[in-house]
């Protein structure tokens, strides 16, 4: 059954008021607090929580995370990430218990920009495709997405206002389209990625969640220290190619229009916009994406498929079965055939500023045996190019519909402020 409207926590204005002194990180705290106790139960976004540890942090060091970047605001991490204080188990029993001496760096990263690290969001088993039983916080009969399913539905939720994830093919862009959020892939390794556990070293790529377009700007700026916040002035209209793509028919129908219908009301909003057909080395690249992945998985993973074969999930021990027989030259090929394509990339959007898109065929698939289709992400992880999934429209039975914006590849910023463009045009369409 479809469950009560829940309202995202909005990190942005959280930040604000914290920053006003209207609110302190343990105010914070306990919105997620109480959240968790009502909501965590039917959702399952956590495999670890540390409510009391973040509460007695958020108290004693409250003057020094109200001045910080992320304000003492809590940070949800996808467990796949080390932390030194928190288990990291990767979604698998066969790490059970598993206790790194220390942080990845990204979660250093969130710790020195104030973030409060309340506790390990949900992961499909090594970040692939064996779902892990999140639920949809929309829909608990429906998928949140995955690999970053905790991610996504802590987030949509209101259980957290931040959460990072990972994307190998579209484990950022797809979970936020099926819950509701925003979620953005960064410019191929500007997040780090030391101390994650690897599945494809040349395509993970770690990612934020938050409620809206500004909110994951924001967080990710105070992560980064980078110019990315896109709240301080009007977005300005942007140069966006409507983008459909060989695999166009595999998107829903209401994904199509709602495609098409941001396209109309962009232009009309003042965007200059026009269908962009793109040459058929990105179709080869599409192709090379799973050459890529699991040629690097069958290494990456080289351990766990070689003495605990067993207590991998099904699909990734068929994946890694079949993908020992990948010769190096197959690889080589493929990563020749990416460098083509992300060079004809770049050459294709000299004149646009982002690439208009599905998030996802469609909205999220009934049941929690699948995680969906990665099918309109994996050539953009490939192209290690910014990718925002814009909240705000919903299908007909009311479930989340995702619009991907991507951006020219180091060119974050001026994708996020295409994507609040497009946000305030879809929230406007939508009556919100």
């Amino acid at each position: 059954m479809p469950q009560p409207p829940v309202r995202p926590l909005r990190a942005l204005e959280l930040a604000r008021r914290i920053e006003a002194g209207d609110l302190t990180p343990a105010e914070v705290v306990d919105l997620c607090a109480e959240a968790i106790a009502a909501r965590e139960e039917t959702i399952g976004a956590f495999a670890a929580l540390d409510l009391a540890g973040t509460r007695a942090r958020a108290a004693a060091s409250a003057a020094t995370l109200e001045a910080a970047p992320l304000r003492g605001l809590p940070v949800g991490i996808k467990d796949i990430f080390d932390t030194a204080d928190l288990p990291t188990e990767y979604g698998t029993p066969i790490y059970a218990g598993h206790r790194p001496v220390a942080d990845a760096a990204l979660v250093a990263m969130a710790r020195r920009a104030g973030g409060l690290i309340l506790g390990k969001t949900v992961t499909t088993p090594f970040a692939f495709l064996d779902p892990a039983g999140t639920a949809n916080p929309h829909h608990p009969e429906h998928t949140p997405g995955g690999s970053s399913s905790g991610s996504a539905a802590a987030v949509a939720a209101g259980l957290v206002p931040i959460a990072i994830g990972t994307q190998t093919g579209g484990s950022v862009i797809r979970p936020a389209s099926y819950c509701g959020v925003a979620g953005y892939k960064p410019s191929f390794r500007m997040l780090p990625m030391v101390g994650c556990k690897t599945f494809s070293w040349s395509l993970d790529t770690a990612g934020v969640f938050a409620a809206g377009v500004a909110d994951v700007a924001f967080a990710a700026a105070a992560l980064t220290g980078r110019d990315l916040r896109v709240d301080r002035a009007a977005a300005a209209a942007p140069r966006v190619g409507v983008v459909r793509t060989h695999v166009w028919p595999q998107a829903s129908a209401a994904m199509q229009a709602l495609v098409e219908r941001t396209a109309k009301v962009a232009a009309s909003a003042g965007a200059t916009v026009r269908e962009i057909a793109l040459p058929p080395v990105f179709e080869d690249a599409f192709r090379a994406h799973a050459l890529v992945q699991d040629y690097e998985a069958f290494r990456a993973l080289a351990h766990e498929h070689d003495h605990h074969r067993d207590q991998l999930g099904p699909l990734l021990r068929h994946l890694l079965d079949a993908a020992a027989t990948i010769r190096p030259e197959a690889y080589d090929d493929a990563r020749r055939v990416a460098k083509r394509a992300r060079q004809t990339l770049a050459d294709l959007m000299d004149d646009l500023d982002v690439l208009l898109t599905p998030s996802a065929p469609g909205a999220a698939p009934r049941g929690l045996g699948s995680t969906g289709l990665s099918t309109f992400n994996r050539l953009w992880t490939l192209m290690g190019t910014p990718c925002i999934n814009v909240p705000g429209a919903k299908d007909e039975s009311g479930l989340p519909l995702g619009i991907q914006i991507v951006g020219r590849f180091g060119r974050d910023r001026a994708a996020l402020e295409a994507a609040l463009f497009v946000e305030q045009l879809v929230s406007t369409e939508s009556g919100g």
